[in-house]
């Protein structure tokens, strides 16, 4: 049996993933970065997956901000010194990011080669990557999945989306031109079951669909499954008013693409947000 580590054990996507590891014969070892993670703790696991960080919704407050950047970057640093410090090392870091890292882009469209952008989750992300990259010196391979926007039935993404829009209260956010890089749980999950088993999954992985969507498309999409309108705008300074900074994810945009997962053959089992959008309602 195959020993797989995991931080964020009893976080949201740790809660898809973990019946997936089992069920593929894995022993899964919940780890606590919060609580320190020692050399033990990951000595003789076949692969580390680092889910663990602070929540990104509510107001983002200085506090919030502290609390953001300082669990994913001190957090990852003290699971690398650990991975580094084993006798019987991970031959895999799997760890979270997220396309934050490439800012506000407009209509670009983002690959895994285009530079960091600007903004404090850009910030965040950065520090959040660099760390992770520190186990590669260590001989442990680091693969950096940088999360869209994770769609899931119990995932707090997809209860925005779906509350307002049953409501016929889901339109434009803004502009509503802004690209979301939306991502369905269950590829999220493959991905990272990918990244585990194959050697060639390495560096940086865009954890998006294929199938990019601006904001007010697929306000008009879930609207039409729904048989609801779709025209209700949600005015960016309002937006910022009731959420503050954490606004700026909902009104930024960001076109990024899986091109790396395609080029390594993943197939995707949600490529399309309408498809995605039908499975999450159980159409």
């Amino acid at each position: 049996m195959t020993v797989i580590a995991l931080t964020g054990a009893s976080g949201f996507v740790a809660s898809h993933l973990r019946p997936a590891l089992t069920g593929l014969g894995h022993e899964v070892r919940p780890l606590s970065v919060r609580e320190g993670v020692a050399a033990a703790d990951v000595e003789g696991a076949a692969a580390v997956i680092h889910l663990a960080g602070e929540s990104v919704v509510g107001r983002w407050t200085t506090a919030k901000r502290e609390a953001i950047m300082a669990s994913r970057r001190d957090g990852t640093r003290s699971l690398v010194e650990a991975i580094g410090a084993a006798a019987d090392r991970p031959r895999v870091l799997i760890a979270a990011s997220a396309v934050g890292l490439y800012g506000d882009r407009g209509d670009e469209t983002l690959t895994e080669q285009a530079e960091p952008g600007v903004g404090f989750m850009a910030d965040v992300a950065r520090h959040w990557e660099a760390e992770a990259m520190r186990a590669e010196a260590a001989g442990v391979r680091v693969v950096r999945l940088r999360f869209g926007i994770i769609l899931a039935r119990d995932g707090e993404a997809w209860r925005r989306l779906v509350g307002p829009a049953r409501l016929g209260a889901l339109g434009p956010m803004g502009s509503g031109r802004q690209w979301w890089p939306w991502v369905h749980i269950d590829d999220v999950v493959g991905l990272v079951l990918a990244a585990v088993a194959d050697e060639r999954y390495t560096g940086a992985i865009n954890v998006t669909a294929p199938a990019a969507e601006r904001q007010r498309d697929l306000a008009r999409t879930l609207g039409r499954i729904l048989h609801r309108p779709a025209v209700l705008p949600a005015p960016a300074f309002a937006l910022r008013l009731i959420l503050g900074g954490f606004a700026d994810e909902l009104l930024t945009s960001r076109r990024a693409v899986p091109a790396r997962a395609q080029e390594l053959g993943y197939a995707f089992r949600q490529p399309t947000f309408e498809a995605a959008a039908r499975d999450l309602l159980g159409r």
